[in-house]
């Protein structure tokens, strides 16, 4: 078991530090805000570059499970931490999520394995409506998201930086808190009676609306997981069962894209790799990882109940302050 230390000379268990002593949202805008005073210097030492390697680890495995968008966060601290441009932190917020990939294949290791087994023949029902529902929502998000990345990087030099972030974060905040409304009016419902949609209850037409709007979330400010549940919440879909196929469709979505960044954009990924190095973007994808894998199985089992009806309300609340901070003061 992992310890953790505390200014009171006694220990606890990592995870309950993580979780239940020091709350996620906590951490996270402790994250931003140590980013914003740790400016990058043009020799940066091996240590520093390993700090700030774990910081922008910590904030993509924190913020990829949550409504509120990674890749802006990616943004703001590596354009702090690294001197990146706007463009180069774009990019590189896109090409971080291959750590919160490798953690959502072993948490979906189960589902991952079982698709496998429906291309190799398998007549299983359940896992069949699955790999239909990965496939559709891949495609779909490639057809929308690609040409909506290329069309924001190539306008990313001469936008108003704050303005691509702030108003996308503020109309997601208000989309949290509107997501909070609606899980509550339907386990409302459910308990007079309703039934809530599964996946076997999603038409072709509903895996499109999925697909399509996770590949508006190729823009800035735009969180994958909040816009893609918020669809599916909107279709009566349970909300672990939203969050659930939310996650897995990411995998995918975020293997994708970080592949066409390497692609279409190699040189803003080689700007972030000489930022940080080498070693550096290892250890960030491997922070990045161990991060995710506590929040994962946190966040579905936090979605079955009561609770995720305050932290959607809170996560909306610290969206919109950040979009209002970003417009106000281009952080």
């Amino acid at each position: 078991m992992v310890l953790f230390r505390t200014s009171m000379l006694c220990t606890v268990p990592l995870r309950k530090v993580l979780i239940a002593r020091c709350p996620w949202k906590n951490l996270y805008i402790i994250l931003i805000l140590f980013s914003i005073f740790l400016r990058v210097d043009r020799g940066l030492s091996s240590i520093l570059q390993l700090l700030y390697s774990v910081i922008i680890g910590l904030i993509q495995g924190v913020s990829e499970w949550l409504p509120i968008s990674s890749k802006t966060q990616v943004i703001v601290s590596s354009s702090y931490l690294l001197g990146l441009t706007f463009q180069q932190a774009y990019t590189f917020g896109l090409f971080m999520e291959i750590g919160t990939v490798i953690a959502a294949v072993i948490y979906f290791r189960r589902e991952l394995m079982g698709l496998v087994r429906v291309l190799l023949g398998s007549k299983d029902s359940d896992l069949r409506k699955l790999l239909i529902y990965v496939l559709i929502v891949t495609i779909v998000t490639g057809v929308v998201g690609a040409p909506l990345y290329l069309v924001a990087d190539s306008l990313g030099a001469s936008a108003n930086s704050a303005r691509a972030v702030g108003i996308p974060m503020l109309i997601l905040g208000f989309v949290l808190i509107g997501d909070a409304f609606l899980i509550r009016y339907s386990r409302r419902r459910a308990r007079e009676g309703a039934r809530y949609r599964k996946l076997a209850d999603l038409s072709l037409r509903d895996c499109v609306v999925v697909g399509a709007t996770q590949g508006i979330a190729a823009l800035p400010g735009v969180s994958r997981s909040g816009i893609t549940t918020s669809a599916m919440l909107l279709m009566d879909v349970e909300p672990d069962e939203a969050f659930r196929l939310s996650f897995l469709a990411g995998i995918f979505a975020s293997v994708a894209a970080a592949a066409l960044t390497v692609v279409a954009t190699r040189s803003n990924v080689s700007a972030a790799v000489a930022g940080i190095g080498l070693a550096g973007l290892a250890l960030a994808i491997i922070v990045s990882t161990i991060t995710s894998l506590f929040l994962i199985d946190f966040l579905i089992k936090v979605a079955g109940k009561s609770q995720i009806v305050y932290v959607t309300s809170a996560l909306g609340v610290i969206a919109i302050a950040s979009g209002l901070l970003y417009l106000a003061f281009g952080l």
